[in-house]
């Protein structure tokens, strides 16, 4: 699993509009598919994704109870939310307890792709021409390439999914389990200790070639990056 890549969830209980949803955002990254209410709660809880689709009318739980929740505990992720109820009154229900956008069934697939791209630029987690930028950071997703100081550092495989993920989620707490998630799966056989080999590997690199972040750790709970100035 490619820990730099955008992580999307849809959750809609029409699998010929989710596969259409999929087809439609695939492009991003890698698309995760569930189709009743009970199941998009429990992968959005996992803290993995980058931004969720979300119809409103699902099997067990509803679109605006798994946007409470979802809102309660990731404040900061994007959630467009999909449905065929276009009534002013949905819609702003919908945009009052979180919701980031909202699309009306049927909807025009362009639409769909651009409205995601511009949330996940508002959070950082999609860059103009996929840069991301941190203090003296600048990193190109789409050409695997780190710039510290305008002069290219070499970081393999998923240090540099770390270094991105960090970055997606700049002041923002990631827990060792969230990490761990989304560089190794779900049902990796790696030890969750892999983590912190891997967090201080990157902090040496970054080190060495003088980057004004800083990782701090937050014992029993995560990690968080921020630019150095900041702390």
């Amino acid at each position: 699993m490619a820990g730099d890549t955008i992580k999307l969830l849809v959750v809609e209980d029409d699998y010929a509009l989710n596969d259409t949803v999929r087809d439609t955002i695939s492009e991003l990254g890698d698309v995760t598919q569930v189709h009743d209410g009970d199941e998009g709660l429990f992968e959005i809880e996992s803290g993995v994704y980058d931004a969720v689709i979300l119809d409103v009318m699902l099997p067990g739980v509803d679109g605006f109870t798994i946007l409470k929740k979802a809102k309660e505990e990731f404040p900061n992720l994007p959630i467009l939310m999909l449905t065929a109820k276009g009534e002013l009154a949905d819609k702003m229900q919908g945009f009052d307890m979180g919701a980031d956008e909202y699309i009306t069934k049927p909807f025009y697939k362009e639409e769909l792709l651009a409205r995601l791209k511009t949330l996940l630029r508002h959070t950082g987690v999609l860059g103009q021409d996929g840069a991301l930028e941190v203090g003296n950071i600048q990193v190109f997703v789409d050409q695997h390439k780190v710039l510290i100081d305008g002069k290219e550092v070499s970081l393999q495989g998923r240090e540099f999914g770390l270094l991105v993920y960090l970055m997606q989620h700049v002041g923002q707490i990631v827990t060792k389990d969230q990490i761990f998630d989304r560089l190794w799966g779900f049902d990796s056989d790696t030890s969750l200790t892999v983590v912190e080999v891997y967090m201080s590997n990157l902090r040496k690199n970054l080190r060495k070639a003088n980057a004004s972040v800083n990782i701090k750790t937050l014992r029993n709970v995560g990690y968080t990056l921020s630019a150095a100035d900041e702390d």
